[in-house]
């Protein structure tokens, strides 16, 4: 593991709905500009995590959290945080595409203008230069005007990354953005995000262990809350330590 470059850092995390715990004393680093997936059975708290590294739990009432997350050695979780900013820095893309009820274009500006920014120039640039990095623009760029709604499930989870891209994060987190996709959208959002992890630090729920293998460079394994294991991806699959993980990986169960 590279000393380094820790870009998040999760020390003694704890987490609850209501008087059910969901994670349990989770420690984790994820390296700069590095894919990390989390894996694990469903129900295993990967979403949970993920969910608590741009703080959208906290839009949960019954939730409550316990233990620091130190993003560029700052706790998120301090009260003086400002969660807008937080989540401008850490964005975040669904399992299921969701574009908004407008057009192409008004989607992936959307966070500019709520942003307050007023340059149509600017805009139109950022705009096209986020969805030439989601690989959507060569398909879009003659019907930008278009409901969002008119794109494929494929396309769709494009320009929500695409979205995302526009405000310029540094971290972005997916939760099984493919589970919706069928194998060939699923091969172009996996080619994107080997791209994009040039400029960025990937964090990805997956459920599906061979894309886990295919595109990350660390995958923690959880089970009930806890993290079983955590290392290299190629470590991992090739020499599990644990033997909860290698039953998983090799689907002996989940």
């Amino acid at each position: 593991m590279e000393k380094n470059n820790v870009k998040i850092s999760i020390e003694d995390l704890n987490f609850w709905y209501n008087s059910k715990q969901i994670l349990f004393n989770i420690d984790l680093k994820l390296y700069s500009k590095k894919i990390t997936a989390l894996i694990g059975p469903s129900g295993c708290g990967k979403s949970t995590l993920l969910r608590c590294i741009n703080r959208m739990n906290d839009l949960i009432p019954i939730s409550k959290f316990d233990g620091k997350i130190f993003y560029n050695n700052e706790d998120i979780y301090e009260k003086n945080t400002d969660v807008i900013e937080l989540r401008k820095k850490v964005g975040m893309v669904f399992q299921k595409p969701n574009p908004f009820p407008m057009s192409i274009f008004d989607n992936v500006a959307y966070g500019l203008r709520i942003q307050n920014m007023t340059d149509k120039n600017k805009i139109k640039q950022i705009v096209k230069e986020s969805l030439e990095k989601a690989d959507l623009w060569e398909e879009v760029k003659d019907r930008l005007n278009l409901s969002a709604f008119r794109l494929s499930g494929g396309q769709q989870q494009r320009l929500c990354i695409a979205r995302s891209l526009a405000i310029n994060p540094e971290i972005i987190l997916l939760d099984e953005p493919c589970s919706a996709l069928d194998p060939l959208a699923t091969a172009k959002i996996e080619s994107l995000l080997r791209k994009l992890k040039d400029e960025r630090t990937i964090i990805i729920v997956t459920h599906n262990m061979h894309q886990a293998k295919r595109i990350s460079d660390y995958t923690c394994y959880l089970l009930n809350g806890k993290v079983i294991e955590y290392s290299g991806t190629a470590e991992m699959f090739d020499n599990p330590k644990n033997k909860l993980t290698k039953d998983y990986i090799q689907g002996v169960f989940g």
